[in-house]
């Protein structure tokens, strides 16, 4: 099964950045769909964005226009770009990869303070 390992997260302020990056241990071509999820304290995991292979694209109404997803195939990672952040953005986030069956990460800590 594959391996998918998050990092970037981190402490950040209101109104700020984060690029999170999922790097896959085969090659991403296989997936028809990976994803980033995230879980806050007390809420169900949820879906935030996703990409196929193709390239469409999906993104939840709480996020959209703020945060990108990307994947570049050549360095079997998927990004999620995310801006303008706001506290009710922490959570820990997940990457998921869905081929014949879904591969998750292990996730990683966002934290939007002050």
């Amino acid at each position: 099964q594959v391996q998918l390992v998050e990092s970037g997260g981190g402490l950040v302020q209101p109104g700020g950045s984060l690029r999170l990056s999922c790097a896959a241990s085969g090659s991403i071509f296989s997936f028809l769909r990976m994803g980033w999820y995230r879980q806050a304290p007390g809420k169900q995991r949820e879906l935030v964005a996703s990409i196929t292979l193709g390239g469409n694209t999906f993104y939840a109404g709480s996020i959209k226009g703020r945060f990108t997803i990307s994947r570049d195939n050549a360095k079997n990672t998927l990004y999620l770009q995310m801006n303008s952040l706001k506290p009710e953005d922490t959570a820990v986030y997940y990457c998921n990869a869905y081929a014949t069956q879904d591969s998750w990460g292990r996730g990683t800590q966002v934290t939007v303070s002050s």
